[in-house]
């Protein structure tokens, strides 16, 4: 991404600019009198294109002088050219962006400081989950406001589970308990289906597994656990290969880049796979068989209620209360959160997504919302959004995984190896 590091550079010093510029200029104060022209950028595709122009109309039906021009495109690039944009005249007020560069794009001053609208109501969080609101929080700002919550989930094959005669997976089940469970299945099938896949390389399943035992993934700028703790994930899972209950190096590498139509729930050579909840839906699609979710193993708080993506401002915008009204509108308004559906994930409020949840007919997708309801009572507090470099992170610790898996290295090495790479990248 250096051409996109570049540019939010460039980026930081525009919103400098246009804040400078324009103070005292805006006319949002007129903004029920005057034509104001919102920018809206976001990725994703045709579908949640669709959508999202869909509950914009709704707002611009509601407010004639508010219109918008919207740009979207697929997730590959988007952060080059959302810094692109937005350092030019024409950036985007309002635009999606995930907790890959959440804290990057604040600590530069790029996203504007949304603190003074949650205080004075005009941005109402009242309805989010605690944990949720503050998730969208850097350095004691509010700089993101979750556009969607969504929480990790192993989706497990309730057909083929139900076939075998065997228990369903439970919440709050030890890793232990997946592991003989795991076994039986392999062992049922002569092997024809793993039980469980070994999401060693999981970013998501080594923080909540951290977060169980009282630590976290990140501690400010440097990893929050040692290569002890690592070393420890790693051979738990090598043993988990050992034993018959997760499958083959091979068959695991074909899931770690994440694609949904590879995971191995889908494509039937595990019984599980350790995804987001609000790819069930589209998981289930690529299978005959009934799928269903689960809390990953371990006590369930260490979850926590996640943004699947933000809604941010840029701090340059000439329209900041006009934004945010737009802002509290996607995330606070009942019939925007009937249009927006479960595309994103589960509404962020929590009396929104009743009503989404009760205008479903998938049972797929009112199944990812009945599971959402019943475990967030059960999550644990929110830590700080991921640093900078979380998005590289990510990509050491599937080399590192898959080096174990392998058998290039050792889980101590491997694990040595990649807290070195990962405390330097954070330092730069």
């Amino acid at each position: 991404m250096t051409i996109g590091m570049r540019a939010i550079g460039c980026l930081a010093a525009a919103a400098l600019l246009a804040t400078t510029g324009c103070s005292g200029d805006s006319d949002d104060a007129e903004a029920q009198d005057q034509k104001v022209e919102i920018n809206v950028f976001w990725w994703g595709g045709e579908k949640r294109a669709d959508l999202t122009e869909q509950a914009l109309a709704l707002y611009t039906a509601r407010h004639p002088n508010v219109t918008f021009k919207t740009h979207w495109q697929g997730n590959q690039g988007y952060y080059d050219n959302l810094a692109t944009q937005a350092a030019g005249p024409d950036g985007p007020d309002l635009f999606q962006i995930d907790d890959n560069y959440l804290t990057e794009y604040a600590e530069r001053n790029v996203t504007l400081d949304l603190t003074p609208y949650t205080t004075s109501g005009a941005l109402d969080l009242g309805k989010l989950p605690d944990s949720l609101a503050k998730y969208g929080q850097v350095g004691g700002r509010q700089v993101g406001v979750a556009g969607a919550e969504n929480t990790p989930a192993m989706v497990y094959n309730r057909t083929l589970v139900r076939q075998l005669n065997l228990r369903e997976p439970t919440v709050g089940m030890t890793y232990e308990q997946l592991f003989d469970w795991a076994t039986e299945i392999t062992q049922a099938t002569d092997g024809r289906v793993a039980g469980t896949m070994d999401p060693s390389a999981d970013y998501k399943a080594l923080w909540l597994w951290l977060r169980a035992q009282g630590k976290e993934l990140y501690a400010g700028s440097q990893m929050g656990f040692t290569a002890a703790d690592l070393t420890t994930w790693f051979q738990m899972w090598q043993t988990a290969r050992d034993s018959g209950a997760a499958p083959a190096p091979a068959v695991i590498k074909e899931a770690n880049g994440g694609d949904v139509t590879k995971q191995l729930v889908a494509t039937g050579r595990a019984a599980t796979s350790f995804m987001w909840s609000n790819q069930l839906p589209e998981l289930q699609g690529t299978t005959k068989d009934e799928l269903a979710l689960v809390s990953y193993p371990g006590d369930p708080k260490g979850q926590w209620a996640r943004a699947s993506m933000y809604w941010s401002a840029f701090r340059g915008t000439r329209h900041p209360e006009v934004v945010v009204d737009v802002m509290n509108f996607l995330v606070n308004d009942p019939e925007a959160g009937k249009i927006l559906g479960t595309e994103r994930g589960l509404s962020p409020n929590t009396d929104v997504r009743k009503v989404v949840g009760e205008s479903l007919t998938d049972p797929t997708a009112r199944a990812t919302i009945d599971f959402e309801n019943a475990i967030t009572p059960r999550f644990g507090a929110a830590p700080a959004p991921p640093p900078k470099g979380h998005a590289k992170i990510r990509s050491l610790l599937t080399t590192a995984a898959e080096s174990v898996q392998l058998g290039k290295k050792s889980p101590k090495q491997a694990a040595e190896a990649f807290l070195s790479e990962a405390n330097g990248t954070l330092a730069t």
